[in-house]
């Protein structure tokens, strides 16, 4: 089997979807960014429900998220063509693919990391989603003044992601306060707050 036979979906598209037009090149600025609007990237979108706020509250941007999941994926492309958001799109692979190595350089205004999985074992915190690796990655992939908005209800991660960031550099720190801009709760942000536990936040700047 060759990489071209590789590459095809094996199952049609559904509408809502984003497929690349390949999976192991880079996307085509064009084919994410449309006529210069903002992209916003939502990984690990789960049920959708920021997406589609989101969407619904900036329809001069455009969203995308990223689910590595096949039944969540149906769901959300179900519900994004039921409310006709056209400024929103589904795509299916992991989150740290994506951006590693598909996600064009400068074409991300904002990215959205949301309740990953702390791995909270110290054996496993090679698992982490945040990482040097990854962070280099999301740096190279923002457009100059873009945003890394990173949230957890696990504090241990969350001083993790701090360290992380600081010996980064490349990204500074910015305030952020729950009413600073939109930002709609999750499901699990709202059932979690409910029982008088916190969400902490992580917001980074890439510089001009």
């Amino acid at each position: 089997m060759g990489n071209q036979d590789l590459n095809v979906l094996p199952r049609p598209a559904m509408a809502a979807e984003f497929v690349p037009g390949h999976y192991f090149e880079r996307i085509g600025r064009d084919a994410l960014v449309r006529g210069g609007r903002p992209l916003e990237v939502d990984l690990g979108c789960g049920d959708g429900r920021f997406l589609m706020e989101m969407a619904r509250h900036h329809p001069e941007r455009d969203f995308l998220g990223v689910e590595r999941l096949l039944g969540r994926v149906r769901k959300v492309c179900r519900k994004i063509s039921r409310q006709q958001l056209e400024n929103a799109r589904v795509l299916r692979l992991e989150s740290r693919y994506v951006v590693e190595w598909l996600l064009p350089e400068s074409s991300v205004s904002r990215l959205h990391v949301m309740c990953p999985d702390p791995w909270p074992k110290v054996r496993h915190h090679r698992r982490r989603l945040i990482q040097t690796g990854f962070l280099d990655a999301v740096h190279r992939c923002l457009v100059p003044g873009g945003e890394f908005l990173f949230m957890t209800d696990h504090e241990e991660y969350f001083h993790w992601a701090e360290e992380k960031v600081a010996e980064f550099s490349r990204l500074a720190r910015l305030e952020w306060e729950e009413d600073s801009f939109f930002h709609p709760k999750t499901d699990f942000q709202i059932q979690w707050e409910a029982e008088g536990k916190r969400m902490w936040r992580l917001r980074c700047v890439k510089g001009r």
